[in-house]
């Protein structure tokens, strides 16, 4: 393959590397190049042409792409350890779980490492049917939680026939419901899995008093409450936890791979002594060969550091709410092409209308120099997920570049 062509070649540099559907779907997205550099908050592609990164592989890169500090403790840790024995407690797996504990709010100080979102939402699963030694499930319907097994089945797919059947004894009820949520959580049910901001399903913020209700069902019955943070944590949402918000603390919580600084593959599951009960008699029921590695537990740690340092969530309040302002007054002025706007912080979501024009708007806004991508349920809408460490610049980059995609959809 020649990376150095020109994008009009693209196609044929990659022919036969991947799928032709994969393709297509690039081309439909106006992202068929090949990424051939980065800095603080974009990406340019094989001919120089520099794009903003509102994808942040799903929100990742909230410290931003290339971060310096985040490549320094990277080449740092090269030098000083290598992966680790996965089975084994290592000085870097037992100072970043220090870290966590530190970290997060309340009494949710142990942790166990892996290296995506949906490896964590399965432990979580496994956690929960093993201490509560109940089997029911329930998720809120427009949920999404990653690409495994317990994910795929607590998640809202229009694709799951294709590789079906999933996990049994799942159901869902509707966010807002306090009835349904009252009859559906029961003492037969191990937990309860929910995102404060559902972003594949447009950005729907969940009322607080409706968190504070399930957290109230789920103590009642004994029921517990997962909350997973990997697209609204580490302070997407302007605090360092979107359900922070809310006064309420989950059972258990899962943390995304934003927490290895978009520099590491390494995500965690947090949760109390309480339950901690049953990895002590069954301390090898969940093992990962790459998460928790030693490399990663150097890096997320110096991430955390950053994290606390720089308090980037003082910056999503900051930059997040003159955005949606200014979203809102070009919303406005071409009502023909934007129906909607929710969000929180800087987790926006654009409301197109029908999948087809959220895919035009996703080329459109390519072609001004912005990357985005539908949501993956509410595909008539478009997410909005810069690095959290933007500046006024590059938010009025990211206004000028939604109103040219307006423009050129009106």
């Amino acid at each position: 393959m020649n990376t150095t062509t020109s994008k009009k070649s693209f196609r044929d540099d990659v022919a036969g590397l991947f799928s032709e559907g994969k393709l297509n779907r690039l081309k439909d997205l106006g992202h068929d190049f090949i990424e051939s550099g980065n800095d603080e908050h974009s990406i340019t592609d094989q001919e120089g042409k520099r794009y903003l990164d509102c994808v942040s592989s799903r929100g990742i890169f909230n410290l931003g792409r290339s971060n310096d500090v985040m490549k320094k403790a990277l080449i740092e840790a090269v030098g000083l350890t290598d992966q680790g024995n996965f089975p084994m407690i290592s000085i870097e797996k037992a100072a970043l779980a220090e870290k966590i504990a530190g970290f997060v709010p309340g009494d949710l100080e142990c942790t166990v490492f892996s290296v995506v979102r949906g490896e964590s939402i399965d432990f979580a699963c496994k956690l929960a049917r093993g201490a509560t030694g109940r089997k029911e499930f329930i998720a809120l319907n427009g949920s999404w939680f990653g690409q495994t097994g317990f994910a795929l089945s607590l998640s809202e797919r229009d694709d799951a026939e294709l590789y079906g059947p999933l996990i049994p004894e799942v159901s869902f009820i509707q966010p807002g419901d306090i009835a349904a949520a009252e009859k559906a959580i029961t003492k037969k049910t191990a937990a309860v899995f929910l995102e404060p901001v559902q972003v594949e399903k447009g950005c729907r913020v969940l009322d607080q008093e409706y968190l504070k209700k399930i957290r109230e069902i789920c103590s009642r019955t004994g029921a517990l409450l997962v909350i997973d943070e990997t697209e609204t944590g580490l302070g997407r949402c302007g605090e360092k936890f979107a359900f922070e918000k809310s006064g309420i603390l989950p059972d258990i919580l899962v943390i995304g791979e934003s927490l290895g600084g978009g520099i590491f593959p390494i995500a965690a599951t947090v949760f109390p002594q309480k339950l901690n009960k049953f990895m002590n008699a069954h301390p090898m029921i969940h093992l990962s060969t790459f998460g928790g590695s030693d490399i990663g537990c150097r890096v997320a740690s110096a991430a955390l550091a950053e994290y606390e340092k720089i308090k980037p969530w003082e910056n999503t309040t900051r930059q997040g709410e003159p955005l949606l302002l200014e979203l809102s007054v070009i919303m406005k002025q071409y009502q023909g092409v934007i129906e909607g706007l929710s969000g929180e912080g800087l987790l926006i979501a654009l409301d197109l209308g029908t999948e087809k024009k959220a895919l035009t708007f996703c080329r459109e806004l390519a072609t001004a120099g912005l990357l985005a991508l539908p949501g993956d349920i509410a595909k008539h809408t478009v997410i909005l997920r810069p690095g959290l460490l933007i500046d006024d610049t590059t938010r009025a980059d990211i206004v000028r570049a939604v109103q040219e995609a307006c423009i050129a959809m009106g």
